[in-house]
C-alpha cells in the first residue's frame, strides 16, 4: 500500500516536472522566434537604410553631371 502511495506521489512530481520542462521549452521557442523577428527587422532597416543612402549618392552624381554638362554647353 505504501508502495503505491509513493508510486503515486512519484507520478505526481514527475508530471509537474514535465509540464514546467514543457512551459519553459515553449518560453524558450518563443524568445528564439521574437530574436530573429527582430534580427530580420534590423537587417530590414539596415538594407533600407543603404538603397537610400546609394540612391542620395545616385542623385548627387546626376546633380553633378547635368552641373558639369551645363557648365560645358556655356
Amino acid at each position: 500500500m505504501v508502495m503505491v502511495m509513493v508510486m503515486m506521489m512519484m507520478k505526481m512530481i514527475m508530471m509537474r516536472i514535465m509540464m514546467m520542462m514543457m512551459m519553459m521549452m515553449m518560453m524558450m521557442m518563443v524568445m528564439m522566434v521574437m530574436m530573429v523577428m527582430m534580427v530580420m527587422m534590423m537587417m530590414m532597416m539596415m538594407m533600407m537604410m543603404m538603397m537610400m543612402m546609394m540612391m542620395m549618392m545616385m542623385m548627387m552624381m546626376m546633380m553633378m553631371m547635368l552641373i558639369q554638362i551645363g557648365s560645358m554647353s556655356l
